[in-house]
């Protein structure tokens, strides 16, 4: 009669590596439809754990009841309105992790926010409202925003989603509300090909499964497993991408001219190392340009010399002069790759480590209130580099209704299609499946300035 919908069981601390705080603490967001209760349970988590002071406590209690949803909910319109409007991010930790926590906005017209928050999480929690749908058929219809925001975290390949089923507390039948949803998700996931890390059913209000099991009682909805915060401690971080080769978008140019060194450039290139590892004596290749050089010195954010791996910062030195600014790539040098012909000639012709591309096939999560249509003009943001992109052709629209994809000539505001794009210059994109930093672009509205749509390359 009982249902377990967990991962595996953690490894035990005495087995488990030794990482470093960055390495172990979670990036998460909370995100689903309207009034789910997602500023309800990231409150319930922050009290649970002991990560709010008593003054903060008092000052959103009224009547004895504290009102968890305003421990996030910092705004003044979304305090008045009682929605969430930005994504607001608090950091809690419990003895054996750190976490940070995201609140993404569960309206339409806020789907920008959530996917922004989305793009650099390690796992998301999808809140279901039991109360709102028909629980006593077994074939109910999720929330159309239920199967937005999972369909957004997929296409962003969110490493972990959990969805937790909230309000159940609420219902007549919570043990069969809690059989019939999880059906209805675990159907929709498979047709959406997403792998649930957990199914766990909760009361965000309650505090049940959260962080306690269900009000003291074992087996509550039929559910024998590890509450949510538990769910939450044994998820994998998102791997760095350090097995690619180097990829480094130039953020900012240090001078430092006056020095009477010549052997090596006299400027320090900073950034982000966002794929592979650089080191003194790593070869390099500057784009656009297409010059080579040789990295002379490596430093970290405290100007230390060493070795940077891909996710932390890192300033470069090259060991010439060369002509770099804000937005170029330093990436790994073109290496030989010979290959033996019909005729028994060799071609030695050297391979890119990241080929640059004017013309990209692309999925894009429309968030602008304008549509897209074929032929307009947008600015495109890769790494650090703009670069004007043309429309080119609509291909299909993907129905998160049927998850069919059907024929379109525009994409409105929140739709999900894919897109053809051409650019004014050559990047080094590459397919998001490949590389979550190098093919992960946006588009902003020339006239007004305003995000437009988030692009992954195909």
């Amino acid at each position: 009669m009982t249902t377990t919908d967990s991962i595996a069981a953690p490894a035990s601390p005495a087995s488990a590596p030794s990482q470093t705080d960055t390495e172990t603490a979670l990036r998460f967001i909370t995100c689903g439809s309207v009034d789910d209760g997602k500023s309800t349970l990231i409150g319930r988590l922050l009290v649970d754990t002991k990560a709010v002071l008593q003054d903060h406590l008092a000052g959103v209690t009224r009547g004895g009841e504290a009102d968890l949803a305003q421990l996030t909910d910092g705004l003044q319109a979304e305090r008045e309105q009682g929605i969430t409007i930005d994504v607001a991010y608090r950091y809690f930790a419990t003895e054996s992790r750190k976490f940070i926590i995201g609140d993404a906005p569960g309206h339409e017209q806020y789907t920008r926010n959530m996917v922004t928050a989305a793009s650099s999480a390690d796992a998301a929690v999808v809140l279901v409202d039991a109360t709102k749908l028909d629980w006593q058929r077994a074939d109910l219809a999720l929330l159309p925003q239920t199967r937005r925001h999972s369909l957004l975290l997929n296409l962003l390949r969110v490493p972990s989603v959990v969805f937790a089923i909230n309000k159940l507390d609420a219902v007549a039948d919570a043990a069969l509300a809690y059989q019939h949803i999880r059906g209805a998700l675990q159907a929709f996931a498979a047709s959406a090909g997403i792998t649930p890390a957990a199914i766990v059913p909760i009361s965000a209000l309650k505090g049940w499964n959260v962080v306690d099991t269900g009000h003291q009682n074992p087996g509550w909805c039929g559910y024998v497993g590890p509450t949510l915060l538990e769910i939450l401690q044994r998820l994998p971080v998102t791997p760095r991408e350090t097995e690619l080769p180097l990829a480094f978008p130039v953020q900012w140019v240090e001078k430092f001219s006056a020095s009477s060194d010549t052997t090596q450039g006299r400027r320090i290139f900073w950034g982000r190392v966002a794929t592979g590892s650089v080191a003194p004596g790593t070869p390099v290749q500057l784009l656009p340009g297409g010059q080579t050089a040789v990295v002379a010195q490596v430093f970290d954010h405290a100007r230390a010399p060493k070795a940077i791996a891909a996710g932390h910062s890192a300033g470069i030195v090259l060991d010439r002069e060369l002509d770099v600014s804000r937005g170029d790539w330093i990436v790994a040098a073109p290496t030989p790759a010979a290959v033996v012909a019909a005729d028994d000639f060799e071609d030695s012709t050297p391979q890119a480590a990241w080929p640059t591309t004017r013309e990209l096939r692309t999925t894009i999560a429309w968030l602008d209130d304008e549509p897209l249509l074929p032929g307009r003009v947008y600015w495109t943001l890769h790494g650090h580099r703009w670069v004007k992109a043309k429309v080119q052709r609509i291909a299909e629209r993907l129905n998160i209704h049927t998850l069919a994809r059907e024929d379109a000539t525009q994409l409105e505001p929140n739709a999900i299609g894919h897109v053809d794009l051409l650019l004014q210059e050559p990047i080094p994109a590459t397919p998001f499946a490949h590389s979550r930093v190098l093919g992960a672009l946006i588009l902003v509205d020339t006239a007004s300035h305003r995000t437009a749509g988030a692009v992954l390359v195909r």
